[in-house]
């Protein structure tokens, strides 16, 4: 690990999986793993390329049941190049023996390379030198030069790239009893002699999809079709300490694009006025620094290595091109098959960081959410509820895509999944929508798709709500909230709990922030809302109400996860580190064991927490204030202290948000999570998920930990609040960031010290407000504050 580079040095097969998804490059439109292109799928290899936004719904037979499953396809694979001596076998790192072999990924150009020698016996070496762009200035184009130099020995090499047609979806080992042959109807043929194309189309969803290569070498090219391959196929002549280079290059579009009327000849004229592989790297390298520039960050040490890699897995899955896209937050990114490529509450960790450097992505993603809206309404009515109940897992048309069962390796056993009882995925596109108009003063989406949406969640939640005469409170049954261990009571029938505080928590705050924007809308569009939605007073008030009288649940004077938390048997959490090492997915676990992890009190991931994630101190008190329930400090260090001890881990967002409540409540442990989230995915903690794809969330999380967490920074009232908590470890940084319309403002923390610099515009000035002062600086000015001790 470098500045700005990741480098893996030696061929390990149990490895591969993990450096082809970090390898991954991308443009966010679609990206490929960091296959090796000689290399077919297997047990040790996954090549895989993923469109932003294509899905395809399958049907299999799973426990005797028929069950229904969309996912994100794993399109025809560009990558293929191999090579062998005439009459030998194909050389491939399994196969052959490797003197030398080394990856690179290039973070600040976008770049993959790879170097290997193979031995081939009598003193004879090949090397192989590759370097892979997806390219991020023209999103449709990727590219792969392949340089040859034999050393003590010179003859032919036999070369042949493919389009590959036949593969499926099966890079998750627990979805293998699942169809995941997605492709259908593929064809090949050539365009012209350097150029081979291919197209196929997915099986229900019917998105037709367009391929072409073009190679080019220092030897003709032949082209052969063996469906579902294209095949193009060259001899070099080899010279002892004489490079030879071959270069391919691909276009891919698919019946998605805007602007084409068909893919296949689309891409097969984008290919063919290509540039060179060299023009390419220049204009791919001026569309890199640009991201870098708006999204600079200046951290020291490993920290800030890893930062900068996971800001590059952000850029790769959400960058620009995802602007003019239909899609959402993949929860692993572009990078694999795990979730299916579905669309969760991740979006809730990755936003808040977008919103202050890539506006415009955030609003496309906000875009996504709000053309589903309408389905989501459906989703409600279909459970007998008003307003819109949005799904726990989305893809393509805003349906509920949330298995109906999952799969235990560790028992074997397909089980039932209630997962989709996390409502709670409404409060956080709701929290998304009010961040992102904070952030960009952008009142045009808040009073228009915005406040849309703001009103159904909260038609929804009024609507869930019910009145209890014993408690004199409103009580929202059978949820699950983020925890995702507790689907259901002790021997219960019936899935779900009883008022999840964060899920009532939240549900309080949209009604509150909706009731708000109604107030503050112009009338004009105020009323065009109440004729739309049949809004009528009477709701309102219902909601006032509900707002003030969500029912928090507490116990031993800490904030109850649900209702009857604390009442759950404890765990003999000693016993069960001591017999199993790692315990993340403890309900794995305990289910193996005939047991059930609803018995007891231990949570998968922050539940409760979260509500000091999503709110600063002061206003996190406030709507405890609002519901008429005290919250005072020392109540919430002991909830900190208490679900601390009784949490596994079993998610990486979960490291993420005990670090970021810690920073506050107890700093000198909060160095601990924020590790565990920065080593999440370079390290694999989760046990081996990181190879199925990258955890975005948690890599999106991370920069925001930097960027609002440990400054305080909040996007409210028309002004930048800030109350910084440098740690120890993490007390010297800078970032840059876009505020309404001030393009590149940086701020850097020191020790006692904050520094903000304004550039030059005709922008608005920023108000800075720290806890004890006020500040306006003006476009070409800078501010140096000296903090408190």
């Amino acid at each position: 690990m470098t500045g700005w580079s990741w480098e893996y040095e030696g061929y390990e097969p149990a490895d591969e999986r993990l450096r082809e998804s970090l390898c991954t490059l991308g443009n966010g439109y679609f990206a490929t793993r960091g296959a090796l292109p000689e290399c077919a799928a297997d047990e040790v290899h996954y090549p895989g390329t993923y469109v932003a936004g294509c899905y395809n719904r399958l049907t299999s037979e799973v426990a005797g049941r028929q069950v229904e499953n969309e996912d994100m396809v794993n399109v025809p694979n560009w990558l293929p190049l191999r090579f062998r001596l005439p009459g030998g076998p194909w050389l491939t790192p399994d196969t052959a023996a490797v003197l030398d072999h080394r990856q690179i990924l290039h973070l600040s150009a976008g770049l993959l390379e790879r170097l290997t020698r193979y031995d081939l016996g009598e003193g004879r070496e090949l090397r192989v030198r590759q370097q892979r762009l997806v390219h991020m200035a023209d999103p449709h184009l990727a590219a792969l030069r392949t340089e040859f130099t034999a050393e003590g020995f010179s003859g032919t090499l036999e070369v042949e790239a493919a389009l590959d047609g036949g593969v499926t979806n099966s890079g998750v080992p627990r979805y293998r009893d699942l169809d995941g042959r997605h492709l259908i109807h593929v064809h090949t043929g050539t365009a012209a002699p350097d150029t081979a194309w291919l197209r196929c189309r997915t099986g229900t969803s019917d998105i037709r999809i367009g391929m072409a290569s073009r190679v080019t070498a220092e030897a003709p090219v032949t082209i052969r079709h063996e469906p579902p391959y294209a095949l193009q196929q060259l001899t070099l002549d080899l010279t002892s300490g004489r490079t030879a280079t071959v270069d391919k290059t691909v276009a891919l579009h698919t019946s998605r694009d805007p602007a084409i009327s068909d893919p296949l000849h689309t891409a097969v004229d984008r290919v063919e006025h290509a540039p060179g592989f060299d023009a390419l790297v220049e204009s791919h390298l001026t569309a890199w620094d640009q991201l870098w520039r708006r999204c600079e960050l200046d951290v020291p040490g490993e920290a800030g290595r890893i930062l900068r890699l996971h800001l590059f897995h952000v850029l790769q899955t959400l960058s620009p091109h995802t602007a003019d896209l239909d899609v959402g937050v993949p929860a692993r990114g572009l990078h694999g098959e795990a979730y299916r490529g579905h669309v969760f509450w991740d979006e809730l960790f990755v936003l808040p960081y977008l919103n202050l450097h890539l506006p415009e992505v955030s609003r496309a993603l906000l875009g996504y959410r709000h053309r589903r809206l309408e389905q989501a309404r459906t989703n409600a009515r279909r459970a007998g509820r008003r307003g819109a109940m949005y799904p726990w897992q989305s893809g393509s048309d805003g349906r509920e895509e949330t298995q109906q069962l999952h799969l235990n390796p560790r028992s074997g056993r397909w089980l039932p999944d209630h997962s989709r009882l996390q409502h709670h995925v409404g409060s956080a596109i709701a929290y998304n929508v009010w961040q992102y108009c904070e952030a960009t003063g952008d009142m045009e989406f808040l009073h228009t798709k915005g406040a849309e949406m703001l009103l159904q969640i909260s038609r929804f939640w009024a609507d869930a709500a019910v009145y209890d005469e014993t408690l004199g409170r409103h009580r929202i049954r059978g949820v699950v909230g983020p925890d995702e261990y507790h689907e259901a009571y002790p021997g219960a029938r019936v899935p779900g709990l009883d008022d999840n505080a964060y899920t009532n928590v939240t549900a309080a705050w949209v009604l509150a922030r909706t009731l708000e924007l109604l107030e503050t809308l112009p009338e004009p569009r105020r009323r065009e809302l109440v004729e739309r939605t049949g809004l009528e007073g009477g709701e309102l008030e219902l909601w006032e109400d509900v707002s003030r009288t969500l029912h928090v649940p507490f116990h031993d004077d800490v904030i109850s996860q649900f209702e009857g938390y604390g009442e759950l048997a404890e765990l003999d959490w000693d016993a069960y580190r001591g017999r199993y090492g790692d315990i993340r997915r403890l309900d794995r676990i305990l289910e193996a064991e005939g047991d059930s992890v609803n018995r007891y009190q231990a949570s998968k991931q922050a539940d409760v927490l979260m509500l000091g994630y999503l709110f600063a101190p002061a206003e996190l008190q406030g709507l405890f204030r609002r519901l008429g329930v005290h919250l005072d400090e020392d109540t919430w260090h002991r909830t900190v202290d208490y679900y601390l001890h009784r949490t596994s881990h079993g998610s990486t967002l979960s490291g993420l948000v005990h670090g970021w409540v810690l920073a506050r409540a107890r700093r000198a442990e909060a160095w601990k999570f924020c590790q565990e989230a920065l080593q999440g995915d370079i390290a694999d903690i989760q046990g081996g998920t990181t190879g199925e794809g990258i955890h975005l969330g948690a890599m999106a999380g991370t920069l925001d930990f930097v960027q609002r967490g440990l400054t305080g920074l909040e996007t409210r009232g028309g002004a930048l609040w800030l109350d910084p908590v440098p740690l120890p470890e993490l007390s010297h940084y800078g970032f840059a960031l876009r505020y309404q319309g001030n393009w590149g403002v940086r701020l850097r923390l020191e020790p006692e010290l904050l520094q903000i610099e304004v550039p030059s515009s005709d922008a608005s000035p920023i108000e800075i407000r720290l806890p004890d002062r006020t500040v306006c600086l003006q476009p070409g000015e800078t501010g140096r504050l000296v903090l408190p001790e």
